[in-house]
């Protein structure tokens, strides 16, 4: 057989693979399904020269409703240092242990500024 002859039955396509997922999300923004979604399409308002980075990444990070880990441990803190002025003795020992423990997972994620002090009985 020559070369020719076996080139006859062959087809020299491409064939292109489309991802099914990112293929409906394209769609899906086309058709604006995207539009009302919270932060989404948000202007930045930015307070000035004395503004810095990092508190700019927070306030997007904000707008968008996702906070960093040592945000949400800051709320879980305060809502336990709440709780342990009507807890009894051994109850209030208990806590203190675990708020101080999230405390120093607290001190570990977030800017020095911002660190807090363990809470002693």
């Amino acid at each position: 057989m020559d070369k020719e002859s076996k080139n006859e039955y062959e087809v020299n396509e491409r064939i292109q693979y489309t991802d099914p997922i990112s293929e409906m999300v394209k769609r899906a923004e086309r058709e604006g399904q995207f539009e009302n979604l919270p932060g989404k399409g948000k202007p930045l308002k930015l307070k000035g020269d004395n503004f810095s980075q990092e508190q700019q990444l927070y306030k997007t990070m904000k707008d968008n409703h996702v906070l960093p880990k040592w945000i949400e441990l800051a709320n879980e803190i305060d809502v336990l240092k709440e709780e342990l002025a009507i807890l009894h003795v051994e109850e209030r020992k208990a806590k203190i242990k675990l708020t101080n423990k999230k405390i120093k997972q607290y001190n570990r994620l977030c800017p020095p500024s911002l660190q807090r002090n363990k809470i002693h009985e």
